[in-house]
Parts: structure tokens; sequence; C-alpha cells
């Protein structure tokens, strides 16, 4: 075979379970046989089940013979009830897809992923256990990583190479050496692996540093890098640590990721492709990220945070890569596919044709149900009822919004109001008025409110703008953390309603929007729920925008489709053609601040202003 050359996921009966993958003398081998990887990756939980199969066949025509991809836990576990593998959680049938295809599989079990995904794939109901230190030999932690790896990794051990399956390699971990430095813990997943199956080659990624590497790497576990630039660098500097070991880029960042308010991030295609020619010279292996990156549906999309204000991630995970989140072959993928070929002396599969696309149009809304009083309804009559606002840990509640309702006094006159621990945006009433919007920076300086002695029905609206998924602060709680004052008085006695967006069922969209018995309807441009008919003759791709809109929530035919902003960078939301249907589709939008008239459908994405990525390691 050679380097390079896609391979078939072939049975190999009467073999031994020894790994598919090897290395001696700094040299990677596959069944015996010099070998590259040349992978991309790609994530089942960020692609329409429907569309697998079409954006595998997009990563064939350029050329690769590998896919790679994380398993988010969260996504398979979002409450503490037993983890689900159906439908578009079918992990092993999209492993088995892959391997139909002609890819060789890596995975990428963490348990922390990072990977821009809400709270780094760990589930909110560890994280939120009081004490518990995630990605660590803590006891409580490690117990859950356990019960979870029993579900997960016979899964994945049974699709093995050594048993006639597709994947070839599996990650420890993920970029530990960025967090700590528990060479224990990566010990006991390393065990915890290979006591449930898991036969072919292991290894650990971390970013080209000493300290990255230091802190991430185990002795006989193959380490390899991340980065996105200065390759020769990588190598050499992995190579005077690990002497035999082959050089492997676990992830090259050919584009990134992109934060509400901030630019589109790209990478020129020239120079980005020029970094993977460099790889290959000094006889590396490479997987790129994101090969295609797809979507943050729902409420999945995580954030960071730079020390000052919470940083989160756009509904887009498009991230300039080769195959873009709709589909289409880029330049980039195209000069990709042209050196790839070099390479290899293999011509890919031909590419495929672009996907049908809506014809543009506008869609006037009708206006349903009022912000406020939809959001008391959704909320329901139960309520948690403490001296302090209840978090979103506590009350159980992974994503959405918490209603949260006191009965302070206002001292006449003005005073200020003050939210203490805000996570992360919250909308203020008074007596029904609302008052104002704050977030985490200025929610302790305050909102001026007038009063006359008197109490007040206070309500406060808190959206979870997505958990932090990298740093120190990975697993932080959201809701009201600290307290809620006026002037200098703390206010005592809630009832904290959560409101559960991310998994409503159609049924409960369609009762949310009606608003329920006695809910007032939205006046034009105001907050709340408002709805569009698209009438169709057939199902395809499309991308809608929200002009006059300012922040909220978009579904269609009950898939929510996740988040928008006025602010940027991301102006199209991408509309899968599975989610819709022919004849009539409906659109619901949750506006939290100002309701435009009409949605818009168009033909081509717009992500935003671009900005050139440049990579750090700081």
């Amino acid at each position: 075979m050679a380097a390079g050359e896609p391979v078939a996921s072939a049975a190999r009966p009467g073999r031994d379970l020894s790994p598919i993958l090897t290395f001696r003398d700094g040299e990677l081998f596959r069944d015996g046989a010099p070998h590259r990887v040349l992978s991309g990756s790609i994530h089942y939980f960020r692609v329409h089940p429907e569309l697998w199969r079409d954006r595998l066949e997009r990563l064939a025509a350029l050329g690769l013979n590998t896919v790679d991809t994380y398993i988010a836990w969260n996504f398979h576990q979002r409450g503490q009830d037993a983890a689900d593998f159906s439908g578009w959680r079918d992990v092993e049938r999209f492993i088995e897809l892959a391997g139909e295809l002609g890819f060789d599989v890596i995975v990428r079990p963490g348990p922390y992923i990072c990977a821009e995904w809400d709270n780094g794939g760990l589930p909110s109901w560890l994280t939120g256990v009081p004490g518990l230190r995630p990605r660590s030999s803590d006891a409580q932690y490690m117990a859950a990583v356990e019960e979870w790896f029993d579900e997960l990794i016979p899964r994945l051990a049974a699709l093995q190479a050594s048993r006639g399956g597709p994947i070839v390699a599996v990650q420890l971990e993920n970029e530990f050496g960025s967090y700590g430095d528990d060479s224990g813990y990566l010990s006991r997943l390393r065990d915890a692996l290979v006591q449930r199956g898991v036969t072919e080659l292991l290894y650990t990624a971390d970013g080209p540093t000493e300290l990255m590497l230091d802190g991430g790497t185990l002795p006989e576990v193959l380490a390899t890098a991340t980065f996105g630039s200065r390759a020769r660098e990588a190598a050499e500097l992995l190579r005077s640590r690990r002497d035999g070991e082959p050089f492997l880029c676990a992830e090259y960042w050919n584009g990134w990721f992109d934060h509400w308010g901030e630019h589109h991030h790209v990478r020129e295609p020239r120079g980005s492709v020029g970094v993977i020619d460099e790889i290959l010279e000094v006889g590396g292996s490479v997987s790129i990220y994101m090969a295609h990156g797809g979507t943050n549906f729902g409420l999945w999309s995580g954030a960071n945070h730079d020390g000052r204000v919470l940083q989160p991630t756009v509904t887009s995970y498009d991230s300039d890569a080769p195959v873009s989140e709709h589909g289409d072959i880029t330049e980039k993928g195209r000069m990709l596919r042209q050196r790839l070929e070099a390479f290899t002396g293999v011509v890919p599969p031909a590419v495929p044709e672009d996907r049908p696309v809506l014809a543009a149009r506008r869609l006037f809304t009708t206006p349903a149900a009022a912000l406020l009083p939809a959001m008391r309804a959704a909320g329901g009559d139960e309520a948690s009822v403490s001296v302090s606002p209840a978090s979103f840990e506590s009350l159980g509640l992974d994503a959405g919004l918490v209603l949260y309702e006191a009965t302070p006094i206002l001292p006449n006159g003005a005073s200020t109001l003050s939210i203490r621990g805000l996570h992360d945006r919250a909308l203020v009433w008074v007596d029904g008025r609302f008052v104002g919007a704050v977030d985490t920076v200025s929610a302790a300086a305050g909102l001026e409110l007038s009063g006359h002695g008197e109490r007040v029905r206070l309500e406060v609206l808190v959206e979870n703008q997505g958990r932090i998924n990298y740093g120190p602060l990975l697993g932080q709680g959201k809701g009201i953390l600290g307290a809620v004052q006026v002037d200098r008085r703390i206010v005592q006695g809630w009832r904290s309603r959560p409101i559960a967006l991310a998994e409503w069922t159609s049924a409960e969209l369609e009762a949310a929007v009606a608003g329920g018995e006695g809910v007032e309807g939205v006046e034009p441009g105001a907050a709340g729920f408002s709805t569009a008919v698209l009438e169709i003759d057939a199902a395809a791709d499309t991308f809608l925008a929200l002009p006059g809109f300012v922040k909220g929530f978009v579904w269609v035919n009950g898939f929510l489709l996740g988040r928008y902003w006025e602010i940027g960078p991301q102006v199209t939301l991408y509309v899968p053609s599975p989610v819709l249907r022919a004849g009539v589709n409906t659109v619901t939008v949750l506006e939290l601040e100002r309701s435009g008239e009409a949605i818009e459908l168009r033909e081509v994405p717009e992500l935003g202003p671009a900005e050139e990525y440049i990579e750090s390691f700081g």
C-alpha cells in the first residue's frame, strides 16, 4: 500500500488482538506496511444523522483515509438516567458507516473533549456535584467516568480493527497538559480503556510546548501534538522527548471557531494547506480539525472565559473547514484534494454535487405570546422555593432559562438593583415592567430603580449562554450563584422556575407559543414568541436570517436550530433539509428583546466579517 492510500476496513479473521497501527524507529505502520494517517475530524453530534453519509462521502472526496470523532458524554446522557445510543446518538452506526465508505476511524472518547462543546462534553449533573473535581483522580468523578465507560467502551471495542471493524486508534483524554498534571488520572483512564477491551493504538494529544507535554503525556502511550502552525518545531520537540515515536499532528487547526461579538475566523487556503505540506515533508501524519465542522444545533455550543467576561460560542461550527457547514467543498478543500492526490498518487472519489438550496424569500411573522407571561406559563406552577435563587444545577436544568421571582421592598425614591454571581445574562422586570438587561460585567454595576417603600414583584429571567468548555473554569455553574441586592440589602425568599427549552417536545413548544390561558399576545416589535409559515414543494437546505430581531432562539418544525444574536458575527442559521418537509413548515422564534416583522431565507450563508486566525499558546 502506498503511503496515504485510502484503506478499507476489512475483517482480519484469525488475527490476534494486537493493534493494526504500530510504530518503530520513528515510523508508523498499518498492518505491517509503512503508513501515513491522513485524517479529518467530523463530529456525528454536529451533523444531522440523515446527512452522515453525505458528509463522509465529501471527506472521502478530499482524499483522506481516516476520520476521527469525539464522543460527547453529555450528548448521550443529559440527565442521570440511562445513556442513550439511539437515533442521532447511535455512534456505532456512524462508525460503521465510515467503515463502509473505506475509512479507518479514530475515536476520542474523552471523557473530556473540549471541542467548543457545552461543558467540554461533561454532563452538568456531574460537574454540578458540590466538591467534585473534574478531570482528576477525584473519587466521585472517576466513579462516574467508569460507569459511563462501562456503557460506552465495549461498544467501541467491538468495532476495533482487530475485530473486523474500522477503529484503529483511541485517544486518551484530550489536551490534559493544558489543564492539569495528575498523571495518576491519566493512568486510571488508560487502565479503564484497556480493561474494557481497547487493544488498538492509544495516544495522548497536547499542545507542542514543554509545559503541556509535561502534564499530558504518559510513558508507553504515543504522544501527539495539536497546533495550527510551525509543524517542524512541533516535530522536533516531540522527537526530542519521545525517541522512536512517529510524528502525528492529532489536530491541525486549519480554521477556527467564533464567539458572539467577534469576527468570523478564517485561514487563507494556500497557507493553510501549506502547513499540511510541512507536516508531510517532515514525515508526519495529520488529522485536520475540522475537516467538516457542522453545527451546534440546539443549545450545545460551549463558551470560553478570558478572565473577565464569558465568551459564548456561536451556533455555526463551520470553522472555515474544507467541507463547509452546509457541505460544499470549499477552495481550501479543492486545494487539499489536489495536494493529497499528488502525495498519495491515488485519485480520490469524485466530488459530490452541491446540495440543493431553497430559493430566497421573505416570511412575515405572526406575533404570539409575550415574553414574560409566556415564561411564567412555561415555568409551570411548580417552583423551587428557597431563601436564595436556585442554580440551574440544583434545579436539574442543563440548558435554557430560569425565571426567578421575589417580592422585595423598594425604598422610597431611587435605589440600585445588583446581581452578584450572575451566569450569564438576565432580563429584569418590576411589577411586570421591563427595567433592563444585565450580563456578567454590568450585573454588579446594577440597574437604577424607583420605589415607594412598598413590596414589588421582581422577576429575573436568566439565560445560560453555554457552559465553559476549556480552562480552569470548566464546570462552572449557571444561574444566579450569588445574591441579588437592593442597594446593600440582600433580597431573600425566591421562587425559581426552570424552562428547559432544549428539551421541549413539539407539543410543549406549541403550548409555550400559545402561552396558556390568560396569557397576552405580543405586540408588534415586542419580545416574545412569533411564528412564520413556509410552504415548499420539496425539502432542501436553506439559511435563515432574522433582520430586526435582537437575541433569541429559533425552531423549525419543532427542531431547535440554536441561538441567534444581532451582535454577530453569524447572521444566518443553517437549516439542513431533513428538518423541512414538502408542504407546510412552521418557523418559531423566541425573541428576548425586540422582535422583527419578518424572517428571511437566503441562498448562501452569512457568517460575518472575516478575520485571519492567529495561533496562540498563551
